[in-house]
Formats: structure tokens, C-alpha cells, sequence
């Protein structure tokens, strides 16, 4: 299969998370990476995925190809807003995410963000409400808000 090197890949990526982990055996500790990453086309399609790999840069292509097969869709607005107020709870997580008027912008922290940002949408207002730090669970969270609005 030949590939077109001016080919723009239509998804954009933008990591949350990268955390070395590791596993006992008998020498001693083994080490890897785990990827979390949110995939979206900013024209409704997103997706969160994991990757776990020796070194980064394979972690981050499968947590990728992760995200890719993990995608929603979303209906966004023509003022790419919501159409209503949704809240969702992903295991210790809980994120409220409302429509905001026009010009507002996107207003959300971490990896709420991320999320919204590549779903394209940018009028909205979205709140952890959870005191969880966890980036993945709250990303994941977002998506569970986001299906939601279907």
C-alpha cells in the first residue's frame, strides 16, 4: 500500500497522561509506559484510548490507535455549543458539563479540556465536581457526558 506523504491524518491528539509503571519479577522490577490519549476531528468525533509499551513513542501510536477505535459522536450546535446540560460519573469521577452562550468560550480545566477542545466544541462551561485527580477517570467521564447528549 503506497501512502501520500502530503496526506494529513484528519485526527487530532493531545496526551493527558503518562505514568511509568512497573512489575515485579525475579530480577527485579520491569518497567513500562502508560499512554492516555484523547483523539478527535474538532467536528464531533472523539475518543479516549490507552496504550502500554516499553518506550513512549510505541505507547503514545497505540494508545492512539486506541482512541481511534474508541471514537463517539456528538451533535454540537451552530454556535458549537451543547444542546443541553449533561452530568456523568465514571467510577470516582463526576463532571457536569452546561452550554454557554455565545462568545463565552470553553471554560474547563485538564483533561475535561482536552476532551472538549477536539470534539470542537467552544462554548461551553464544564465543572469537576469529583475531587478525583485521576486524568484518565476524568477524561472517560467527559465521554460518558458527552454520549449522553445522543
Amino acid at each position: 500500500m503506497r501512502y501520500n506523504k502530503n496526506h494529513k491524518n484528519e485526527f487530532d491528539q493531545k496526551i493527558i497522561d503518562i505514568r511509568r509503571v512497573a512489575r515485579v519479577v525475579a530480577g527485579g522490577r520491569r518497567f513500562s509506559f502508560r499512554v492516555c490519549v484523547v483523539a478527535g476531528n474538532r467536528k464531533g468525533e472523539v475518543g479516549v484510548g490507552l496504550g502500554k509499551s516499553g518506550d513512549t513513542a510505541s505507547a503514545i501510536e497505540k494508545a492512539f490507535k486506541n482512541a481511534k477505535k474508541n471514537i463517539i459522536k456528538i451533535k454540537i450546535t451552530d454556535d458549537f455549543s451543547i444542546a443541553r446540560e449533561v452530568e456523568a460519573k465514571y467510577s470516582a469521577s463526576r463532571v457536569l458539563i452546561k452550554p454557554a452562550p455565545k462568545g463565552k468560550k470553553l471554560v474547563a480545566g485538564s483533561s475535561l479540556r482536552a476532551v472538549l477542545d477536539l470534539a470542537g466544541v467552544k462554548n461551553a462551561v464544564a465543572k469537576i465536581l469529583s475531587r478525583s485527580k485521576n486524568q484518565v477517570n476524568n477524561a472517560r467521564a467527559a465521554i460518558c457526558a458527552l454520549q449522553k447528549l445522543k
